[in-house]
């Protein structure tokens, strides 16, 4: 068994800091752009409109030349609040309402018990790596690229009816950081 030093959180992170516009730099120079995608529910739409939809996909599938990752967020949800607010509401009713409340709280308890109360965050990771070593200065480069990626996205999702978002405050850089690196952690707490 070897005995190699024990990295501490930091040196073991791959971020190096948070720039102007939401743009990540990486410890190996590459820089990333993290964009929020909240999707349109195809099932509810006409056949027609989910034809048009699907060309709008493939249009942004052509479009997009360059090479990005889509992750899928499950969140279980916090029903908390919803219960102790139907509860509170519970004292004002009659007895056959509190019945099917008390039911209807049961229910919500043991959906959201077995996870399949769920939300889920959608997002698309682009990313700028420096393979141009004579760009002199490759990090204003790499953030008007990866903006101009962004407005790629954009505009081709938007068409097919999905809302497209910077991520651009350093807090939610943050926070969305730590789901992603402590899922399990981060979770459970909710």
């Amino acid at each position: 068994m070897e005995n190699r030093p024990k990295q501490t959180v930091q040196e073991w992170l791959p971020f190096e800091k948070i720039l102007k516009n939401g743009v990540i730099q990486l410890k190996n120079k590459s820089y990333i752009k993290i964009i929020k995608i909240k999707p349109i529910n195809f099932n509810l739409k006409s056949e027609l409109e989910q034809e048009a939809i699907l060309n709008s996909y493939k249009i942004f599938l052509k479009t997009c030349n360059f090479h990005f990752q889509i992750l899928v967020q499950s969140n279980k949800e916090d029903l908390t609040k919803h219960i102790k607010q139907i509860s509170e509401n519970l004292i004002h009713e009659n007895n056959f309402i509190q019945e099917i409340s008390k039911q209807y709280i049961q229910y919500i308890q043991n959906l959201n018990h077995n996870k399949k109360s769920s939300s889920k965050n959608f997002y698309i990771i682009v990313k700028e790596k420096n393979e141009n070593k004579e760009i002199i200065d490759y990090e204003d480069y790499a953030i008007e690229n990866l903006n101009d990626k962004y407005f790629k996205i954009k505009d081709c999702l938007s068409r097919c009816g999905n809302v497209v978002t910077d991520i651009n405050e350093k807090k939610e850089i943050l926070t969305i950081l730590f789901s992603f690196l402590n899922s399990r952690m981060y979770f459970n707490q909710i």
